[in-house]
């Protein structure tokens, strides 16, 4: 079976910038900003994304382009052992769990889309979310998306996801910088911005684990890193590209679509005069909805502004639908047209349960897919920096000239160890959480540095890190 591949490098990273950017960027990262001590957040936020997020990714990227396999095939291959294949499975399963929830939310935005047109929210914001968040026409809507979806990834690589995304998202960026602009003109926007991008060095002082802590857990979220998706993107790439170039450029791209949803959400909430706490789904349908309901031309503008998430969703769905495809067509010989049906109905199934089972809904689309994202990528990174080693740093400096040279061993360090020590104590504590256990952090950190020595100590004979 011929493999594709992308057509152009810009079809590449607008791919993988599409499956950053989704409800999360472009909602989630504009409320952590402002709850977090506002621009000062934003800096500790790029530090770790060039710190921790970008070196994730690119362990990613090099997992993927060296094995052009997707993440259960990548492990396999490259380690000669089945074991790996077998961890590979681990963000599959993640996948899975993550689209069958997205499609939900999915849903919801698509209905919003639909009802923005006619206003038919503005009344009652919050009963109206209520009524329709969970229950029977959340099934339906959750189905509409999850077929918009399965036929961008039945098109396949290049004449389905390249194309899409390379409509979506400069699509996303034009919308969302003439929202913006327009925002910029209501009466109150001036304390949105401040209230968005105010320097408090004071609150960052006093809260800075706290802070620290939202902005790691943003940065990996936000870069779509511990799937696995970033591993099938990358191993339809070629051998000239300069992974840490295109490494930056994918972060560089992903915050800004934060930041400019930021410069949209804020002014539109200050100038309603409504309410800015709270966060997560609910908030974004309840909170702009009453925006737009006050606003001249309100159902204008929600009918862009609900487009651009849209297409945010979708472009982080196809993504998600397209791991699982590659890894039953790559390991199974599954044709893509038969492996994303199969799929699909699976996905519509799951996401049905998602939809009814509001319970259901939030365990997975914290806690659980929260922990399996944290341990998937400890698992890529280990792989990388044990296990691959020196190819690992081979491939790291393919196409990427002196930049390569000089960040390649610096790299496998950060990958290797201080990675992996900080997603052990975060998988350590996510687990004794799900389980109710309290222990203090002394002994979570004796833990995490016992694990940490044993999982070394297990890898050294697979490979070294300098």
């Amino acid at each position: 079976m011929t493999r594709e591949s992308w057509t152009t490098r810009t079809g590449f990273i607008l791919a993988a910038v599409g499956s950053a950017v989704g409800l999360g960027n472009v909602w989630r990262f504009p409320w952590m900003t402002a709850e977090n001590g506002g621009s000062a957040f934003l800096l500790v936020y790029l530090a770790l994304v060039l710190a921790v997020g970008v070196p994730g990714l690119l362990a990613e990227f090099v997992i993927g382009r060296r094995s052009r396999r997707n993440p259960v095939g990548a492990l396999a291959s490259l380690s000669d052992s089945d074991r790996w294949g077998v961890v590979g499975l681990l963000p599959v399963v993640t996948t899975v769990l993550l689209l069958s929830f997205y499609s939900v939310v999915g849903g919801w935005i698509l209905r919003y889309l639909v009802a923005s047109a006619s206003g038919a929210y503005f009344d009652a914001p919050g009963p109206y979310f209520e009524s329709v968040s969970f229950g029977p026409a959340a099934v339906g809507y959750h189905a509409v998306f999850l077929l918009l979806t399965a036929g961008i990834v039945l098109a396949g690589v290049r004449k389905g996801i390249e194309l899409a995304t390379k409509v979506m998202m400069p699509a996303i960026a034009a919308l969302l910088v003439g929202l913006a602009a327009w925002a910029a003109t209501l009466p109150g926007a001036a304390g949105g911005f401040e209230y968005f991008l105010a320097f408090d060095l004071g609150y960052l002082r006093a809260n800075f684990a706290s802070v620290l802590g939202a902005a790691l857990g943003q940065a990996l979220f936000t870069l779509s890193v511990g799937a696995g998706t970033m591993i099938t993107y990358a191993s339809y790439l070629g051998e000239d590209r300069s992974l840490p170039a295109d490494g930056a450029t994918i972060a560089v791209l992903n915050t800004l679509v934060g930041v400019v949803a930021g410069l949209v959400v804020f002014p539109l909430l200050f100038a309603g005069d409504l309410p800015v706490g709270g966060s997560g789904p609910g908030a974004l349908f309840v909170s702009l909805a009453s925006a737009f309901a006050t606003l001249p031309g309100g159902r204008v503008v929600a009918v862009v502004f609900f487009a651009v998430m849209t297409l945010a969703a979708l472009s982080s769905s196809i993504s998600m639908l397209e791991l699982p495809v590659a890894y039953l067509a790559d390991e199974h010989g599954v044709a893509r047209r038969d492996a994303t049906a199969g799929l699909s109905a699976l996905f519509l199934v799951l996401g049905a349960v998602n939809a009814l089972r509001p319970a259901v809904f939030d365990f997975v689309a914290s806690t659980l897919v929260d922990l399996l994202l944290a341990a998937g990528l400890l698992a890529f990174l280990l792989f990388a920096g044990w296990v691959l080693g020196r190819d690992a740093v081979e491939e790291f400096r393919e196409g990427a000239g002196s930049l390569g040279d000089a960040l390649a061993t610096p790299w496998l360090f950060v990958v290797g160890v201080a990675l992996p020590v900080f997603l052990i104590f975060t998988v350590i504590t996510g687990v004794l959480g799900i389980a109710g256990v309290s222990l203090g952090t002394g002994a979570v950190v004796g833990l995490t540095a016992a694990a940490a020595l044993a999982a070394f100590a297990a890898l050294r004979r697979a490979g070294s890190v300098v």
